[in-house]
């Protein structure tokens, strides 16, 4: 059932994951949604990433995902995708959100589970 409360944009955030191509972000994204750890996945395809791997610095094509989410499920989503994630590494950030349209705030909250 909807809680009818505005939810402080404070209580949510966005997490970025970077994948290897858009397979994993599919497989990724729908994991994800299906189990209400994200209220929506958007996948951003063909970005390019630079980055210091051991020894060497990288340049490869990615994907990038960016989950909207309940800052109080960021556990459970960063274990999930450590779980489903090629990378030994992932990227797995969170970033709080400062403002949002209230409706989508609602519905974020809403088409998530509690933690």
């Amino acid at each position: 059932m909807a809680n009818d409360a505005t939810p402080s944009p404070a209580d949510l955030v966005v997490v970025m994951v970077t994948v290897p191509d858009d397979e994993v972000a599919g497989r990724l994204a729908r994991s994800l949604v299906s189990e209400k750890l994200a209220a929506c996945v958007n996948v951003l395809p063909r970005i390019r990433s630079i980055y210091a791997w051991q020894t060497e610095i990288c340049d490869e094509g990615e994907t990038l995902c960016l989950l909207k989410t309940r800052r109080e499920l960021f556990p459970a989503v960063r274990q999930r995708v450590r779980e489903l994630h090629p990378y030994r590494i992932p990227e797995i950030i969170a970033l709080p959100l400062a403002e949002g349209d209230e409706a989508y705030l609602a519905w974020l909250r809403d088409s998530t589970r509690p933690a």
